[in-house]
């Protein structure tokens, strides 16, 4: 696009363009999946209940709700809560707010929403659809300041630079969710396969895929060097790189599937939870 074009869109604001193509319909699904994803969250977490499935049997094994991993505190008496023993500190703390519902999810998911808002795919998306900066390219942007002008990810969005940390931290959330995906495979000690168990299979799977596919990660693996030939550490890390890069490419993918994903298995394990569903399985 020529400099005169691209100032014409400019001038004449927000949405213009010479784009003959939908180009509003990304942005658009963007408003809508982040939107209905949160909303969900806020939800599922809000509720405090009906986050664990073990069809009342005691023993090792069950349902673990996603969004409720892991369990820091369990509050004693609540209908559809784990057992105690799940909990990695014990009873639910005194010193907790009397007006919030006493929910093990409100205590662990500031770690996967820091890492997944910081993301620098997610950054892109919500930049375009929530902001307007711009909406898609080619597409004139909201207005700014003249004089303040672009200045990249400063201020308050130096808060951004928390995804490089957030980043050790989700990987022990992989660890935590393959371990619950183990416990999903047994009910009172016996082994079976229920649509519950795929479904917590598959979230960190699809976690693990986004997370190694992350930019922070291909910079620690396989970046920090100019020679690639020059030792051995270095073709290893082309290697990495290799492996790393083909998650990369498909990062976008990833974070929607993951994303998609952990909110149906955590909503399934509600509703078998609820009794509101029969969980298709191998124990019955």
């Amino acid at each position: 696009m020529s400099l005169k074009t691209s100032n014409v869109i400019r001038k004449k604001g927000f949405a213009t363009t010479l784009r003959t193509d939908k180009w509003w319909l990304y942005p658009g699904l963007v408003v809508f999946g982040l939107t209905a994803f949160l909303i969900y969250g806020f939800w599922s977490a809000w509720q405090a209940d009906f986050y664990w499935y073990s069809a009342g049997q005691e023993g090792f094994g069950g349902y673990l709700a996603p969004f409720y991993s892991p369990l820091l505190f369990i509050k004693e008496g609540v209908e559809g809560a784990a057992p105690m023993q799940h909990a990695l500190f014990g009873a639910w703390p005194t010193w907790w707010p009397s007006w919030l519902p006493p929910s093990p999810s409100l205590l662990i998911l500031a770690i996967p929403g820091i890492f997944r808002f910081t993301c620098y795919y997610y950054r892109k998306a919500y930049y375009r659809a929530f902001t307007g900066t711009p909406p898609a390219c080619a597409v004139g942007a909201l207005p700014r300041k003249p004089k303040s002008g672009y200045k990249g990810e400063t201020g308050l969005m130096i808060v951004q630079n928390l995804h490089r940390y957030a980043m050790y931290f989700a990987m022990l959330y992989i660890v935590v969710f393959f371990y619950d995906a183990y416990l999903s495979f047994f009910r009172g000690g016996e082994f079976g396969i229920g649509i519950g168990s795929v479904l917590l299979l598959g979230n960190p799977i699809l976690l693990a895929c986004y997370t190694f596919g992350c930019h922070s990660i291909r910079h620690l693996l396989s970046g920090r060097r100019d020679c690639y030939s020059c030792s051995m550490s270095g073709n290893i890390a082309h290697k990495n790189g290799k492996f790393v890069g083909w998650l990369n490419k498909r990062h976008e993918l990833f974070a929607w599937l993951s994303l998609i994903w952990i909110m149906i298995a955590d909503l399934y394990i509600r509703m078998v939870s609820m009794g509101n569903i029969t969980d298709l399985n191998t124990w019955l």
